[in-house]
């Protein structure tokens, strides 16, 4: 009994639901978008890779879908601080909830033409990313200061529970029904996010209002580069865009060192989701940690030394542990760049500055795996996932003693 509560301190914090109604409206909205962007994620390589055969293509409609994201993430930055950022959210989602239809609607024909697939992925990617930088903006003026860092746990907590359980579903559901019907309740998941969202009351943007497109993008990159706690955590975000890549190594891994085939490949990329969702959980704790800067330098070096330890691994439960311990320092470092970053942006500049955040977000795969890539040309699949732990684990290190404001960060 006298241990409870002990535990209870690290328990997820769910004080901000109760307080928030507007949040929760916020969570279930987003919680649904999630799933069935997920739904979506499986679906379309399943039907391109079904029409084609061909892996180029698959890359080809995944890039697609990337550059429009990422262009769409800027672009929703200023939207969010021009425009009312509920009115911005519905009216992305809409037009994505539009695309997935349509994508309905094109493979329950005799002969889907490939093309609508490769235009609809970039109005999706679009789509999503106007919806997630506005929604960034938006959710700081939900909740009180305070309960920052468990709003980001529980934001988090939802985007690794959709990433774990969306996809499981949509394998279902193709088996039974074939992709339509993903396109399908992904629209219908998108239907029930735009009228959440338009519940809100009215949140009209308080900063650019009609001032010039570029002098407005100027404004937010010159606040970014010139409030020395945001320029920091920006700049650590380069560790975590170099950290986000190793997962790429793990078939390789499974093939050259632990055998197995796809069981234990299985068992080794579900380890940082389940780890991401632990972290989540037991969230508790971060309210009450001031110094977040250095929390987060901490965060990232976990996540370096967690990868040299799944290249050092020798047997597969080590490497499970290893990889869930990434999970854990991935989860724990995004609600604390989430913390910081919110804690210390006006809300007339969040949506540019959530824009620059979840611009790094979005190429962070990319990177990562285009440099664990290199390394894996280079070495052995175990010595490569060493040297990339081991230079992130450095980076985090110098990135830490160089910029003094991420060091005294205080939420």
């Amino acid at each position: 009994m006298t241990g409870a509560p002990g535990l209870r301190r690290f328990a997820l914090d769910l004080s901000p639901l109760r307080h928030s109604r507007d949040l929760r409206l916020v969570f279930t909205a987003r919680t649904a978008s999630l799933f069935g962007i997920g739904l979506l994620m499986v679906a379309v390589p399943v039907q391109v890779y079904a029409l084609t055969g061909s892996a180029v293509h698959l890359g080809a409609v995944a890039a697609t879908q990337g550059a429009f994201t990422f262009a769409g993430t800027l672009s929703g930055g200023v939207l969010a601080d021009r425009y009312d950022r509920r009115r911005v959210i519905v009216l992305a989602r809409s037009a994505a909830g539009v695309g997935f239809a349509l994508l309905a609607v094109n493979a329950l024909l005799p002969d889907p033409p490939l093309l609508p697939i490769y235009l609809l992925a970039a109005w999706d990617g679009l789509a999503a990313g106007i919806s997630a930088s506005a929604l960034t903006a938006l959710i700081p003026a939900l909740v009180r200061r305070e309960d920052l860092p468990a709003t980001g746990a529980l934001l988090s907590l939802t985007a690794d529970l959709s990433a774990v359980a969306s996809p499981a579903v949509g394998g279902v559901l193709i088996a039974a029904f074939g992709v339509a019907a993903n396109y399908a309740a992904a629209a219908l998941a998108t239907v029930f996010t735009a009228f959440s969202i338009s519940r809100l009351p009215p949140k009209p943007a308080p900063g650019a209002g009609r001032e010039p497109v570029v002098k407005a993008v100027a404004a937010g990159l010159s606040f970014a580069s010139r409030q020395p706690v945001v320029r920091s955590v920006l700049l650590a975000g380069v560790a975590m865009m170099l950290l986000s890549g190793p997962v790429v190594l793990l078939p390789a891994l499974v093939e050259t060192r632990f055998g197995g085939g796809e069981v234990v490949l299985g068992l080794l990329y579900s380890a940082p989701a389940l780890g991401a969702v632990a972290g989540s959980l037991t969230s508790g704790w971060i309210g009450r940690v001031h110094r977040v800067g250095l929390a987060l330098s901490a965060a990232m070096a976990g996540m370096a030394a967690a990868v040299l330890a799944v290249g050092l691994s020798a047997v597969v439960p080590l490497a499970f542990l290893a990889l869930a311990a990434y999970g854990l320092g991935r989860v724990l470092g995004d609600i604390l760049r989430f913390t910081v970053m919110q804690s210390h942006t006006p809300d007339e500049f969040r949506g540019r500055v959530s824009s620059l955040w979840q611009a790094q977000v979005v190429a962070s795969a990319a990177t990562g795996s285009l440099v664990a890539g290199l390394l894996a040309e280079a070495f052995t699949p175990s010595a490569a996932l060493v040297a990339y732990g081991a230079a992130a684990l450095t980076l985090t290190a110098v990135l830490t003693a160089a910029l003094p404001a991420l060091r005294a960060a205080r939420r």
